[in-house]
């Protein structure tokens, strides 16, 4: 049987960041075989702007803006066939990797979500990129991809360094088993990844009476142990799996965000939504709390 190979979108917006983000995708072994598609929506200048031609004052002004477009546009491949080479560099093959510089439509967050439509299996974005303030935790068109990207998973590339250690928040929700499906299909088929598989049990009153504490560690016990056979039928090793679970954390967000620096878990896996969603929301508010919270961790955020 021939497997259809895996596509993934790449958001590159020519700064140091995308430059990064490139990087961070050569390094995770997960996207090795993988066809990536580097995706730049370019900002051009407005057409109604060339009317100014018409007039004999301001065609040495449109000339410049010309020019100035054309160098932007000539940047913007340079940016993106030094992506090709990170990528390249890093063992991918050349012919797998495709550069695809695009002229604004209607805006650049709904341009790359058209596009993430045709046919992708992911999309990999950056929390900030060119115009990014320095306490600005989510860029604008980042927020929009991770609110509007409700129907695929979404990798938010992180600045700690790539490695193998993978922290999978499960809740027993739908979103939760998708998530594990993921991480099963994604990396069950290669070697040396470790899993930790989080449960976090939120505080209340109820967290200091004996009998509700042994419950939740009871039910913890049975959503980890369904979440690792999970795993293990989608090929990784028992040993390859490990357990953590958390009773009375103030905030679930600030438990898996704080357990993902204490063991040195490189990626944090998680459904969009938990057992807790609301109708009406396109992300759940610990994956968000998460995304914000772990500002500098690569998170992936399954629908």
């Amino acid at each position: 049987m021939v497997h259809k190979r895996k596509r993934l979108l790449v958001a590159v917006d020519c700064s140091k960041r995308a430059l990064q983000t490139a990087k961070y995708a050569g390094e995770e072994e997960a996207f090795k075989g993988m066809k990536i598609v580097l995706f730049h929506v370019f900002n051009k200048i407005p057409v109604a702007y060339y009317d100014l031609e018409k007039e004999p004052k301001s065609v040495k002004v449109v000339g410049h803006v010309r020019s100035w477009e054309a160098s932007q546009k000539k940047e913007a491949q340079r940016c993106m066939e030094e992506a090709k080479q990170l990528l390249v560099a890093s063992g991918h093959d050349e012919r797998a990797v495709e550069i695809k510089i695009q002229d604004r439509k209607i805006g650049i967050a709904r341009d790359i979500i058209a596009e993430a439509k045709n046919g992708y299996d992911a999309v990999l974005i950056r929390r900030r990129g060119t115009t990014a303030l320095t306490n600005v935790v989510l860029g604008s068109v980042s927020a929009k991809l991770l609110e509007k990207l409700a129907f695929m998973p979404v990798l938010i590339a992180g600045r700690k360094p790539v490695n193998k250690r993978v922290l999978v928040a499960v809740d027993g929700s739908p979103c939760a088993t998708r998530a594990l499906h993921f991480v099963a299909d994604t990396l069950g088929p290669l070697n040396g990844y470790q899993i930790c598989l989080f449960h976090a049990v939120r505080g209340s009153g109820l967290a200091k009476i004996a009998e509700f504490k042994k419950t939740s560690i009871e039910d913890a016990a049975t959503i980890l142990k369904k979440a690792a056979k999970l795993l293990i039928g989608g090929g990784f090793e028992e040993e390859a799996i490990s357990f953590k679970t958390v009773t009375g954390a103030r905030s679930r967000a600030g438990a898996i965000v704080k357990e993902a620096e204490k063991g040195a878990w490189g990626t944090i896996v998680l459904g969009r939504r938990g057992l807790s969603r609301i109708k009406g929301y396109f992300i759940g508010s610990v994956s968000n709390k998460v995304v914000y919270a772990g500002r500098k961790d690569t998170v992936w955020i399954i629908t």
